[in-house]
């Protein structure tokens, strides 16, 4: 009898201990990226505990967006009770029975209320999205925290995307990166409801696909000597017979694998294969694609060079019908509609010498080597377009001449989208000088290497805006979006691609999301200082961000100028003077001189950093 006294009171402590273990947060208000197209705060609040269930309505519980959500639920440690019907204390997921336009396919509502949190959509890919926004207004901490209660603000949140297109481009090619580090990127993406990952998989630097037809390009294509522990622009010759220990590829299963886990986060997959030019990897493989006069030794290459002549015979049949070959392989491997065919820096220097590809400018009454790069572009869109695929291309595709159904991808500015879009031609908007994330994020004497002579800041990339102007809405329909670009150069381990990501692909993932007049710099700043805690706490490198403020000045009456400063890192004390050398605290805008310089101390947790910066105000505002 005492034994089972002692047994009963031994698990009602063990109960309680359990029930007992984590901890009690109150959440104080929400930092939601991208930000949300309506949001209003309500009376009252939700406690989420270890007894909170959850109901899943007009959905079963094995699909794929609810697994993905029962699986984090059990990672946070909630593992809510399923319920046949909506009662109170409960998470709700819910497919609309009746399609709601107002959301489309990837809207959402979310309702935090004080006896439930509801989130409905027309799709599961809107649930996912809804789910993902209430991951963000959890604490963020909770992937290294156990909590057992968490009290939620009320709120009530309508939302939808601003483009079709939300991209994230990651190069492969220059450094080689496992499956592990991809899954990792994807769901970076996903975690700002981005959803086109530009896999840009072949160039001079690496070819990373296998293929089974041509053997070479992986054996051969795929590996390089080893010049990581120098930097990129300075590395040394290779040596006779030195080992290529530096690369790899992806086989078929681990791309199979890949594309599965980003269409489980609502993530399609483009793999790029570069055409014509930037195939070192290719011409040393099987330098017979070559042109017939080019005696170049190519290799595949380990650092930079200038200009990029390596380029497949524009007038050799057997070069079509490898890229058809290699097609042929890739196709079935990637679901979504798209190819990125690449067309981008191909320097034509051997076309114009090349006798077999000078006789294809002539058989076909071309006008030019442009117009033999842009036969081919449309040659490998007539194969493609029975095969159930429609190709993209960076914006020099535009120079050969294009059909309409190719969708161009601008990056060189905002130029070429600009023509596409008039021409008819859909358009994803990637211009490099917002948003290419591997040029420097601040002061590049404070900073790893990274491209040299260019510089997004966070808030260069948050004023990304893909919609030209300059089109009319007729012409507007064509831009599908846009996309971040990380180029890979500089960057060689995964840490160091994360730094460069984080948290400019914030910005532009809020860029893509909501609407211009939702956009508000101060408050993604204030954001941001959050987003940095919570990314970490996944184990995501973040850059620390840019110290160097600036300046706006607005001219007054009296002829002086009002000045207001400006910076990127929350928490960030600033502190000038206007030429007296007498340093004050920054708390307001302040006059001074047209033309004037004024200095500027940037002070962090105490800490100066960087350097004094000498900011000049603008002469004209006289």
């Amino acid at each position: 009898m005492h034994k089972k006294v002692y047994f009963v009171c031994l698990l009602t402590v063990l109960s309680f201990a359990v029930s007992s273990c984590g901890k009690k947060v109150i959440v104080e208000g929400y930092s939601i990226i991208p930000e949300p197209v309506e949001m209003t705060l309500e009376k009252g609040t939700f406690a989420m505990t270890t007894k909170t269930t959850c109901y899943v309505g007009n959905i079963g519980q094995n699909d794929a967006s609810i697994k993905y959500i029962s699986r984090a639920l059990r990672q946070w440690h909630f593992n809510p009770v399923l319920v046949g019907k909506p009662e109170s204390d409960c998470l709700q997921f819910i497919l609309n029975e009746e399609y709601d336009m107002s959301l489309g396919d990837e809207g959402y509502l979310l309702d935090v209320t004080k006896d439930y949190v509801k989130v409905s959509a027309n799709t599961e890919r809107g649930l996912f999205y809804g789910f993902q926004t209430f991951t963000q207004m959890l604490p963020e901490d909770i992937a290294v925290v156990r909590y057992n209660r968490i009290v939620l603000p009320a709120c009530k949140i309508k939302d939808v995307p601003r483009f079709s297109w939300r991209g994230s481009h990651f190069d492969v090619s220059r450094h080689f990166f496992g499956v592990s580090q991809i899954k990792k990127h994807l769901d970076l993406m996903a975690s700002y409801k981005m959803n086109k990952f530009h896999w840009h998989l072949t160039d001079d630097h690496g070819w990373r696909i296998e293929i089974t037809k041509y053997p070479l390009l992986n054996d051969i294509g795929s590996w390089r000597v080893n010049r990581d522990n120098q930097p990129w622009g300075e590395a040394d010759p290779a040596r006779p017979d030195e080992p290529r220990s530096n690369g790899g590829y992806y086989t078929k299963e681990e791309i199979e694998e890949v594309v599965a886990y980003a269409a489980e986060r609502n993530i399609d997959v483009i793999p790029e294969i570069e055409v014509p030019g930037h195939c070192c990897a290719v011409l040393e493989a099987y330098p017979s694609l070559a042109c017939a006069n080019d005696d170049t030794t190519y290799t595949v290459q380990f650092g930079p060079y200038w200009p990029p002549r390596a380029i497949l015979c524009g007038g050799n049949d057997s070069v079509m019908a490898f890229l058809k070959d290699v097609l042929d392989e890739i196709i079935p491997l990637f679901p979504y509609e798209y190819i990125h065919i690449g067309g981008d820096e191909a320097v034509k220097d051997n076309w114009k010498r090349c006798p077999r590809c000078q006789q294809r400018i002539k058989q076909l009454g071309l006008k030019d080597e442009e117009g033999l790069q842009g036969w081919m572009i449309v040659e490998l869109e007539k194969y493609l377009r029975p095969r159930g695929k429609n190709i993209i291309g960076w914006d020099e595709i535009l120079d050969g001449g294009v059909s309409q159904s190719a969708t161009v991808m601008s990056w060189q500015g905002v130029k070429g989208g600009i023509e596409a879009a008039r021409r008819g031609n859909d358009v994803i908007m990637t211009p490099l000088d917002y948003c290419y994330l591997n040029f420097y994020q601040a002061n590049a004497d404070y900073q790893p290497p990274a491209m040299p002579n260019s510089l997004v800041t966070l808030h260069k990339a948050y004023s990304f805006d893909p919609m030209p102007a300059a089109l009319t809405p007729a012409q507007q329909v064509h831009i599908l979006g846009g996309q971040a670009n990380l180029w890979t150069e500089y960057i060689n381990t995964p840490e160091m691609a994360e730094y460069m990501l984080l948290p400019r692909l914030c910005a532009i993932a809020e860029d893509l999301w909501t609407p211009p007049e939702k956009k508000n710099w101060e408050h993604f700043r204030q954001k941001i200082a959050r987003h940095k805690v919570r990314l970490e706490a996944n184990d995501y490198t973040v850059c620390p961000g840019s110290f160097k403020p600036w300046l706006t000045s607005e001219k007054q009456p009296d002829g002086m100028c009002k000045v207001t400063l400006h910076w990127e890192v929350e928490g960030t004390n600033l502190y000038y003077h206007t030429g007296d050398g007498s340093f004050r605290r920054y708390t307001e805008p302040f006059v001074a001189e047209p033309g004037s310089t004024v200095t500027v101390l940037a002070f962090y947790r105490g800490l100066l950093k960087e350097q004094a910066y000498h900011l000049q105000i603008d002469p004209k505002s006289r």
